[in-house]
């Protein structure tokens, strides 16, 4: 084993996480640090060019107003939200977003990616929020931009970020934060008077359709684990709605994206019998008034049916690709030309975004103009980002957020200094990939202004970077002592690698925490025993070995999908009710309570003891 050198690295504000939040946190602070003569610095456990859930590319960017064009405005997008999040959203921050996406929209533009436009120079609508987008260099060049702003000299690329900082003699005030390469022996120890937390969620928490050599293929980034949560969680920041989990319907196997199906080629939903499942299941919707009966319907809601549907054998369920081409290529005459560019269309969707999709129908000789393709839905994910409002409890901005929603700074958690973007953030749902650039600009000027406000020197605790450093290396550790145990290594009785505390950890969540296996049915019982497995895989975790550096990265990417499971198994124990059929289902609880759970569910961890804290927030209608 290798003792690693340590290199500390000062800086007034520290960005965790490369993706769109962790870019915009870092082209937007930079330009207010600047004029400040403060330091950015970026860290990130990828290379920003290809990290985060953009990584591959995109066929659309999904959060648009059109607000020049009248097309939208922000109160309609707020509306929006709140119908698919069933009545709980901060309204504040998606408010906020709204305003303010479209500008990030038109800067992406402006540096270069390229937009399906119209005749008269409009965006080509893919549906009522998405702009059509050849998006396949579309990271590149947000991350081109954020290197430029930063500079080179403050970019860690490759550095995991393990564990936040706090002041030694402020306990509620961010101090930095510790990390370690992936490509040598080294650790990082940041001290920062301000830290942006925009890593990502959560995927690889439950156990995914696709298993053995198909693992990591699933719908969301295999490389988001959650440590955005983990990170914030264990610094003691108020969490929010961690029991508000995503599930989306995709391709079976290929995880391959519908959006483009649905709103632009108007492909229908339909079972082995041919049958609508939203028209046959419409009846479905009175149970969950009053969401259910107002437009659109919100996506747990048609996962319900789907769900519904299948357990009266309904299934295989289809999407009716093959009807859809055929309608439009009736429409244009059988134009050959015409004809080959919505084929060409049709398959760009997938290599922008998930060539697996495209891939997998070469495998079975399927033609989408000719073949449905197999509907089913996907394991859970816990994220802030799309249909989805896991995260950190954060300040709104000052001008339209309640005084119970405002402390100070926008984006601020409920630790001083604290900031976070993207899918960190809870209550700001349905912001996607410009959203969540755009969260990450408010949240860099604040951080910005928090420390032009508070500009006095942290103040680090250096027993506790021994510690943490101690404990980093650990892994290492346990390898090198019992690895002489067996002749191959990854069976040994002295330690287990990653990837079998990943197979437990998964079981754990698909069985007792509402996966697939169980049709995402759990109740209070089932919550309390998964909890107790959970706590025997945790004594076990601190036995992983680690043979290199990447498996070391494998061992705490294992923590930080832990941490994430317990925090939503007591968020799901705590709200007693089915507010999201289709996401979940509490068959203790199985209905919606308007009365009693028209509220947030917040938590607080303590990091000494191990223990959650819970709580209500009161929910706070901001558009009529």
């Amino acid at each position: 084993m290798v003792e690693p050198t340590i290199e500390v690295v000062e800086c007034d504000v520290l960005i965790v996480g490369g993706g769109m939040a962790g870019c915009g946190a870092a082209y937007e602070a930079a330009y207010w640090a600047r004029q400040k003569g403060l330091r950015v610095v970026l860290t990130e456990k990828g290379a920003i060019e290809r990290s985060g859930a953009v990584a591959m590319g995109l066929s659309a960017i999904n959060c648009y107003m059109g607000m020049k064009h009248g097309e939208n405005q922000p109160e309609d997008f707020v509306r929006y939200v709140r119908q698919d999040l069933m009545g709980l959203s901060r309204e504040d921050l998606v408010y906020d977003i709204a305003r303010h996406v479209d500008s990030t929209v038109h800067m992406f533009e402006d540096w270069g990616l390229p937009f399906f436009k119209n005749e008269d120079g409009r965006y080509v609508r893919e549906g009522k929020w998405q702009v059509m987008i050849h998006g396949e260099s579309y990271k590149p060049i947000v991350a081109e931009a954020a290197k430029k702003a930063v500079g080179e000299e403050n970019l860690y690329e490759r550095v995991f970020t393990s564990h936040l900082l706090k002041d030694a003699k402020d306990p509620n005030r961010i101090a930095g934060a510790v990390g370690f390469s992936v490509r040598e022996p080294k650790i990082y120890v940041f001290k920062a008077k301000a830290v942006i937390c925009a890593a990502g969620g959560a995927a690889g928490v439950f156990r995914p359709h696709s298993v053995g050599e198909g693992l990591g293929r699933i719908w969301y980034a295999p490389w988001n684990t959650g440590s955005v949560y983990k990170l914030m969680g264990e610094a003691g920041a108020q969490m929010s709605q961690f029991e508000h989990r995503l599930v989306v319907a995709r391709m079976k196997d290929g995880y391959g994206p519908v959006g483009m199906w649905f709103l632009l080629f108007k492909a229908v939903l339909k079972n082995a019998l041919g049958e609508k499942v939203e028209d046959k299941w419409a009846h479905l919707l009175k149970d969950w008034e009053p969401y259910g009966g107002q437009k659109p319907i919100p996506t747990p809601l048609r996962n319900h049916q789907l769900l519904q549907d299948f357990m009266a054998g309904g299934g295989p369920h289809y999407l009716r690709t093959d009807e859809a081409l055929q309608k439009m290529f009736a429409d244009v005459g059988h134009d050959k030309k015409k004809v080959r560019e919505i084929e060409s269309d049709a398959w760009e969707d997938f290599l922008d975004m998930t060539m697996s999709q495209a891939l997998l129908w070469a495998s079975e000789n399927i033609d989408p103009a000719k073949t449905p393709s197999e509907i089913v839905l996907t394991e859970p994910y816990l994220m802030g980002s799309h249909a989805s409002a896991t995260g950190a409890w954060v300040s709104g901005p000052e001008d339209i957020a309640p005084p119970e929603y405002f402390w100070g700074y926008n984006r601020m958690t409920t630790v001083n200094g604290l900031f976070a973007a993207g899918d960190g953030v809870s209550g700001s749902a349905h912001k996607f990939s410009s959203g969540s650039y755009t969260e990450g600009r408010f949240a860099g000027k604040a951080a910005v202004s928090y420390v032009t406000d508070n500009p006095d020197d942290c103040n680090v605790d250096q027993d506790r970077i021994e510690e943490i450093k101690k404990a980093l290396w650990e892994p290492f550790e346990v390898y090198d002592k019992g690895r002489s145990g067996s002749t191959k290594a990854e069976v040994n009785p002295n330690y287990i690698v990653p990837k079998q505390a990943l197979h437990r950890l998964q079981k754990i969540a698909d069985e007792y925490a509402a996966g697939v296996s169980s049709q995402y049915l759990t109740n209070g019982k089932m919550l309390e025993r998964g909890i107790e497995m959970l706590d025997l895989l945790k004594v076990d975790l601190h036995n992983q070995g680690a043979a290199d550096l990447h498996d070391n990265l494998r061992c705490w990417e294992v923590w930080d999908r832990v941490w994430c499971l317990e925090a939503h198994m007591r968020h799901l124990m705590f709200r007693e009710e089915t507010r999201w059929p289709g996401y979940y289902y509490r068959a203790d609880f199985p209905k919606l309570d308007e009365e009693n759970w028209k509220c947030f569910g917040n938590s607080t961890y303590d990091v000494d003891t191990g223990k959650f804290t819970m709580e209500k927030k009161p929910y706070i209608q901001v558009v009529p």
